[in-house]
């Protein structure tokens, strides 16, 4: 598994939809972080988005796993891999 730098940038989520879908958000969110799939997360302050790293075999596994998120239709996701 290497770690990944993950940028996410939400677009085009409305209020009402954002808080909808909230809860199950964070529930897998919290889920990652207790198995190990979630170092850390940063929530940027300028923009509405998130910074996020994440453990994964390679940037196609981590794509998958946030493909699990859902607010994925939303994200403008760039994944970098970290040393």
């Amino acid at each position: 598994m290497k770690k990944y730098m993950i940028d996410i940038l939400l677009q085009g989520i409305d209020d009402e939809t954002r808080v909808k879908l909230l809860s199950k958000e964070q529930e897998i969110i919290k889920e990652w972080e207790d198995n190990g799939t979630l170092l850390a997360s940063y929530i940027k302050g300028d923009t509405v988005g998130i910074y996020l790293i994440l453990m994964a075999s390679d940037k196609s596994d981590a794509d998958k796993k946030l493909s699990t998120l859902p607010y994925y239709p939303y994200m403008k996701i760039e994944i970098m891999t970290l040393r």
